[in-house]
């Protein structure tokens, strides 16, 4: 009995926004391309083309042998966990579109499998084909480009994937780096400014292509919980998730899946580009100049906004009140087609006398002032400035109201250097000590959802491959 192997994949840029699939049937033994499907669809969601992708590559294998055997594989953990039975369908648009492809082929003949945004290039390739016809008012027509992989990569593709869960560590990294994988940017991420504990220069894996969480359970913040600096509040980071899913909860050691919590609420965070302060790693916080964006700043901000309209999933823009997280917002905004929300609770830290100084220059002048809060996160700056306390008081605080603004959405939140970290660091349940133990880098994006049992994932932190 034949035997072929579909790769699908759907996208929409702007969620919902012009969108379009792209499908590919292989010979699972050379990897050969035995047939390419793609296709404009108008304005729909990442979870519709995704599943007209996956009928489409279903219906291509059927017409080349209606008695064929289909291995599916596909980057859409919604699609191939709600098409395997694990996960059930909830949302009214995916139902009639999962009971089609159903109906493509016998299920005891079709096998789905997960696999990561990198292994998936071919069908990834053929949708934004077709999108990009779309743009032109055309429908897509196979090229020589895309209409065959070369030997190797056809190999690769038939290459089975490592071994581990859809949130294994390699994996999850490969495909993370993978999700921002050609976004244009002449900007580098260079050290964090703003906070003096910042590392320099560096990268690190990045969200959005597929969850690779570091689940913590954390009890449901309280008031009290949230105006205790370390307490066990939880905060979540960012990874867009399709809407309909049924999430992934937090397993149990040694356990499966656990129930169906809904989907969480996902912030997206985003530490503003560069200013003229930035590259010189000097204090910038709420007390100081509020310096708008430089070039590379500009340059930045605009390669950020193509890498998150690539991938569609944010739903909201939220900044800072400060100039260039405004900046940086506005950009993202106007290139998704979203207004931005001020949340005054996203402001970076008043550093006092220590605004637009290097951390040196703070040593020399106010040693004592600096090793005092350096040791304990009730310590202010010298001249007034706010405590780490204090921030985390007002950033979680912030955290909350917009929670209960966005529950069940993908949101992004434009902000600085200290507030991003207390989120973060109140999603792991870290001690206050671990500020100083995170690097993030200008124009960065980091990933926490919050579930609604009060659980937070942290998946990923400091991703600049868009920059790259």
């Amino acid at each position: 009995m034949p035997k072929f192997v579909v790769e699908a994949d759907g996208g929409s840029r702007g969620n919902p926004g012009p969108a379009g699939y792209g499908s590919v049937v292989l010979d699972p033994a050379t990897g050969e391309t035995l047939a390419e499907r793609a296709e404009y669809i108008g304005v729909a969601t990442n979870n519709v083309a995704e599943y007209k992708g996956l009928i489409a590559g279903l219906r291509a294998a059927r017409e080349l042998d209606p008695d064929a055997v289909v291995h599916v594989r596909m980057d859409s953990k919604l699609v191939v966990e709600q098409m395997s039975g694990r996960w059930k369908i909830k949302h009214p648009d995916m139902k009639p579109l999962a009971a089609e492809a159903a109906k493509v082929l016998p299920r005891a003949r079709v096998t789905y499998e997960w696999i990561p945004r990198e292994r998936n290039k071919h069908a990834d390739r053929l949708a934004n084909e077709a999108m990009d016809a779309g743009k032109r008012g055309e429908q897509w027509e196979p090229s020589g480009s895309s209409a065959a992989l070369d030997a190797s990569a056809a190999r690769a593709l038939a290459t089975p994937p490592p071994a581990g869960p859809p949130g294994d560590a390699a994996a999850g990294a490969a495909a993370v780096r993978a999700a921002m994988a050609g976004s244009a940017g002449a900007g580098t991420g260079s050290g964090a400014a703003g906070s003096a504990g910042s590392a320099g220069p560096g990268e690190a894996d990045m969200l959005f292509a597929v969850p690779v969480p570091v689940q913590v359970p954390v009890p449901a913040p309280t008031a009290a919980a949230a105006a205790a600096p370390g307490g066990p509040d939880a905060a979540g980071a960012a990874r867009p998730v399709a809407e309909g899913a049924d999430p992934a909860p937090v397993p149990a050691a040694g356990q499966g899946w656990g129930p169906d919590m809904g989907a969480p609420a996902t912030f997206v965070l985003l530490r503003h580009g560069e200013t003229a302060l930035t590259p010189q790693k000097r204090f910038s916080g709420s007390g100081g100049s509020d310096p708008e964006l430089s070039a590379a700043g500009r340059r930045q901000a605009a390669a950020v906004a193509e890498a998150l309209a690539q991938r569609g999933t944010v739903q909201t823009v939220v900044s800072s009140p400060m100039r260039r997280c405004r900046e940086t917002a506005q950009a993202v905004a106007d290139r998704l087609g979203l207004t931005v929300t001020v949340e005054e609770g996203l402001r970076e830290a008043d550093f006092g006398a220590w605004e637009g100084l290097t951390f040196a220059e703070v040593r020399e002048r106010f040693p004592d002032d600096l090793q005092a809060w350096l040791d304990s996160p009730e310590a202010a700056p010298t001249g007034g400035g706010e405590s780490f306390e204090s921030a985390t008081r007002r950033v979680a605080a912030a955290r909350d109201r917009l929670l209960a603004a966005h529950a069940g959405r993908t949101v992004l939140l434009v902000s600085h250097v200290t507030p991003v970290k207390i989120l973060v660091r109140l999603a792991l349940g870290a001690p206050p000590e671990a500020l100083f133990r995170m690097e993030l880098s200008a124009a960065s994006l980091s990933a926490v959802a919050y579930y609604a049992d009060g659980n937070a994932s942290v998946r990923l932190l400091n991703d600049t491959s868009h920059l790259r």
